[in-house]
C-alpha cells in the first residue's frame, strides 16, 4: 500500500466535506499535496500541512481550520488521534497494529504490497542512443542508466513502457567513415577488427575535418580579436574622461567587450592547439595537404549513402553488423535492453512527406532557401530541409514523434538526453505542437556532464573520450580488488569472487550515477562508488548480503517463516525499519513525477541506514524468545527483499555473499 497516497485521499475527501459550500473553494489536490512524511520523526511519521493555506484563502484563524480539518477526516483506523502543533501543523502517527496488518500484506505479496497504478499511461522511453559509428563512452553511461531505470520503474508501476534505442546510424558520421574506408582503411586490421579500425577511421577523418575548419576559422578570429581589443581601448578612453555617469555606463560596456574578447581568446588557442596537433606530426601534416577538400568529400559521401548509391548501401550494411554487436555486447553487461532498436536510417522514407506536410500547413516556410519552422518565443527558426535538400536530425525527430504516435499511441515520449540538447528539444515540442501532436506530453529528460577530479569533462590522460568498455573493465578490475581485502579467509572461489565483482563494479558504476540529481554535474571517482559505506551500490549489495547471511547461518526456512510467522512492533529502531519498508511504494511515486532516480536511491539508503540501526540494537538469531526472534527474522526478510526490489528497478543485481 502506498501509505501517503491513502492519507491524502482521505484528505481530499475531508476537504471536499469542508468546502462544498464555498463557491470559490481552493484546489483539493493541491491542498491534498500538503500532506507529506514528517522531517522529524519526534512530531509523527506524516505531517498535514492543508491548514495554513486554506485558512488564508477563507480569511480564518489556521488552528481553527485545522480543528475542523480533523473532525472532518477519518483517520481512527489507521492513526492514533491527530495533534495539532504551531500555526495549524496536522501532525499523525501511525498505529503500530495497522502497521504491522501492512507489513503482514508485503510478505504476502511478491509486489511488496505495491499496487499498479489505477490509470495506466503508455509511455515511450527514448534513451542511450549511440553514434553506432563510434565506440560507447563515458558520455552513454548517463542516458542508458537512467532511461533503463525509469523504463524499469513506470513499468513495474503498471504502466504500458516502450523502451527504444534511437541510434545514430545514418548522418555525417558514416560518410566520414566511407570516405575514411575509401582512402585511409588498413586492410588486415579491418579483417582482424573490423569495429577498432572503423572507429580509427573516423577519427582520422574527424580529426582532418576539423582541422581544415579550425584553418578557416582562424582567419577570421584573428580578426575577431583584433578589432575586440581595438573596441576595448576605445572604451577604456570614454570610460577615463571623468564624468560619473558616463564611467558607469563605459564600464558595463567594457566587462561585456573584455567577456567577448575572453571567449575569442579561448576559440583561438583550442583552435591553433587543434592545428598544432596536425602540424607536428609529420604523417597527418601530409595526410592533410593531401585531402584538402575532405570536408566537401564527406559531405558527398554522405550525400550518396542518402541517395541509394549501392555501393555506399553495401558498404553502410557491412558496416553495420560488427558496430551494432559491439554495442550490444556492452548492454549485455550493463543489463540493459530494449523493445526496439529503431535508429535514424529507419525513418528516411517519412522525411519529404513530413517536411511536404509541414510546407502544406504553413507550419514551414522557406527562408534564405531553406525550408525553416519559425516560433514566436525565439529569433532562432528550426530548419527541416537545408538549402541544398538535405535533411537534418529535427527532421527526422520529428518523422519518428510521426511514427511512435501512429505506431504505439502514446501519453508521454520521454527523451533521456544531455543537457546541451535542450535547445534543440524545445524546438522540436514546439513544432510537434503547431503540427498537431499537443495531446501527448513530449518530455526532455535532462542530465549534467560526468567530471574527472580537475572539474572538466572526464577524459582519458591523454584527452581522449574515455570508452565504456575500458570504464567497466576497470571498474570490475577494482571492485575485485574490494572483495580480495574484504574476503581475508578466502572463502569464495576465485571464479565467484570474479562474477561477484563483475556484479558489483558495474552496480557502483551504475549507481553512481542514479544517485546523482540527474540535472547535476557530478565528479565521477573510483574509490567512492565501490566504498563500503555511504550512499553507495556496495553498501547496498553489501547490507542485502549481511541480511541474508542471517538466514545461512540460523538455517532459517523462509518460506516456511513467511507462512507461519508475523511481525509485531516491540522496539523502536523495529518500528523505524517498519516505516522504511511501507514507504517504498511513496518513493517510487516521488521518482516517477518528476524522472528522478536518485530518489529511489536516497530511499534505500535510508532504508539500509535503518536496517543497520535495527541490527545493531535488536539482536535477531539471539532475541529473547522464538515469537520475537521470528518477527525479527521477517523484518530482515521483507527488508532484503525490498532492498533487491528497489536495486532491481535501477538495473542493479545483489549477490548472496561478499
Amino acid at each position: 500500500m502506498n501509505v501517503l497516497s491513502e492519507l491524502r485521499r482521505r484528505f481530499s475527501a475531508a476537504l471536499v466535506e469542508l468546502l462544498a459550500s464555498h463557491a470559490a473553494a481552493p484546489d483539493i489536490a493541491e491542498l491534498a499535496e500538503q500532506v507529506r512524511p514528517s522531517q522529524d520523526p519526534r512530531f509523527g511519521d506524516y505531517q498535514a500541512n492543508c491548514a495554513m493555506p486554506l485558512a488564508k484563502r477563507l480569511s480564518r484563524a489556521p488552528r481553527e481550520v485545522a480543528t475542523q480539518i480533523v473532525a472532518a477526516v477519518s483517520l481512527d483506523d489507521i492513526c492514533h488521534p491527530a495533534q495539532i502543533a504551531g500555526p495549524g501543523f496536522i501532525n499523525l502517527r501511525l498505529r503500530d497494529e495497522w502497521l504491522e496488518a501492512q507489513l503482514a500484506a508485503a510478505l504476502a505479496s511478491p509486489r511488496l504490497a505495491v499496487e499498479p497504478v489505477e490509470r495506466p499511461r503508455t509511455y515511450v522511453v527514448d534513451y542511450s542512443a549511440p553514434n553506432v559509428a563510434k565506440p560507447m563512452h563515458v558520455g552513454h553511461i548517463r542516458s542508458t542508466v537512467i532511461g533503463d531505470s525509469l523504463y524499469r520503474t513506470l513499468k513495474f508501476l503498471g504502466h504500458r513502457v516502450i523502451g527504444d534505442n534511437h541510434v545514430g546510424d545514418w548522418g555525417t558520421q558514416f560518410g566520414m567513415i566511407l570516405y575514411g574506408y575509401r582512402h585511409f582503411r588498413d586492410e588486415q586490421a579491418y579483417r582482424r577488427q573490423p569495429v577498432e579500425e572503423l572507429a580509427r577511421l573516423y577519427r582520422l577523418v574527424s580529426q582532418l575535418v576539423r582541422y581544415h575548419e579550425a584553418r578557416e576559422r582562424l582567419a577570421v578570429l584573428l580578426k575577431e580579436v583584433v578589432e575586440h581589443e581595438t573596441a576595448l581601448k576605445r572604451q577604456a578612453a570614454v570610460a577615463a574622461q571623468g564624468d560619473p555617469q558616463a564611467e558607469k555606463a563605459a564600464a558595463r560596456v567594457l566587462d561585456r567587450l573584455q567577456a567577448a574578447l575572453d571567449r575569442s581568446r579561448a576559440e583561438l588557442d583550442e583552435l591553433e592547439a587543434r592545428q598544432a596537433l596536425i602540424e607536428e606530426d609529420p604523417e597527418l601534416s601530409k595526410l592533410a595537404a593531401e585531402h584538402a577538400d575532405i570536408g566537401t568529400a564527406v559531405l558527398a559521401a554522405t550525400a550518396r549513402l542518402h541517395a541509394g548509391d549501392e555501393e555506399s548501401r553495401q558498404l553502410w550494411r557491412d558496416f553495420m553488423g560488427p558496430c551494432m554487436e559491439a554495442i550490444e555486447q556492452v548492454y549485455r553487461r550493463l543489463g540493459v535492453s530494449f523493445d526496439h532498436v529503431l535508429g535514424e536510417s529507419f525513418y528516411q522514407d517519412r522525411l519529404e512527406k513530413v517536411v511536404e506536410d509541414l510546407k502544406r500547413r504553413g507550419i514551414a516556410r522557406e527562408s534564405e532557401g531553406a525550408l525553416c519552422v519559425f516560433f514566436e518565443d525565439s529569433p532562432t527558426p528550426m530548419i527541416v530541409r537545408k538549402r541544398d535538400g538535405a535533411f537534418l536530425y529535427s527532421t527526422s525527430d520529428l518523422a519518428t514523434i510521426q511514427y511512435r504516435m501512429e505506431t504505439w499511441s502514446p501519453d508521454a515520449i520521454l527523451y533521456v538526453v544531455d543537457h546541451r540538447q535542450s535547445e534543440h528539444f524545445k524546438q522540436l515540442f514546439a513544432a510537434a505542437r503547431q503540427w498537431g501532436y499537443d495531446q501527448v506530453e513530449l518530455r526532455h529528460v535532462s542530465f549534467g556532464t560526468v567530471l574527472g577530479e580537475d572539474g572538466r569533462p572526464f577524459k582519458t590522460r591523454s584527452g581522449d573520450t574515455v570508452g565504456l568498455t575500458s570504464l567497466l573493465d576497470e571498474a570490475v578490475a577494482r571492485a575485485e580488488q574490494v572483495i580480495e581485502r574484504n574476503d581475508e579467509s578466502r572463502e569464495l572461489p576465485a571464479d565467484q569472487r570474479r562474477r561477484i565483482a563483475e556484479v558489483v563494479g558495474i552496480a557502483a558504476l551504475k549507481y553512481a550515477d542514479l544517485s546523482q540529481n540527474r540535472t547535476s554535474d557530478y565528479v565521477f571517482s573510483y574509490e567512492k562508488m565501490l566504498a563500503m559505506n555511504g550512499n553507495t551500490a556496495t553498501y547496498m549489495q553489501y547490507a542485502y548480503a549481511r541480511v541474508r547471511s542471517i538466514f545461512r547461518r540460523g538455517e532459517i526456512d523462509v518460506e516456511s517463516l513467511r507462512r507461519r510467522g508475523s511481525i509485531r512492533l516491540g522496539h523502536p529502531a523495529e518500528r523505524a525499519l517498519a516505516m522504511g519498508l511501507l514507504r517504498f511504494a511513496e518513493a517510487l511515486e516521488f521518482t516517477v513525477a518528476d524522472y528522478r532516480p536518485n530518489q529511489l536511491t536516497t530511499y534505500l539508503f535510508d532504508l539500509a541506514n535503518a536496517y543497520s540501526t535495527f541490527f545493531e540494537q535488536c539482536p535477531v538469531l539471539k532475541a529473547p524468545d522464538e515469537a520475537t526472534r521470528d518477527s525479527r527474522l521477517l523484518l530482515c526478510d521483507l527488508a532484503a527483499r525490498t532492498l533487491k526490489q528497489g536495486l532491481e528497478l535501477l538495473g542493479i543485481e545483489v549477490v548472496e555473499k561478499m
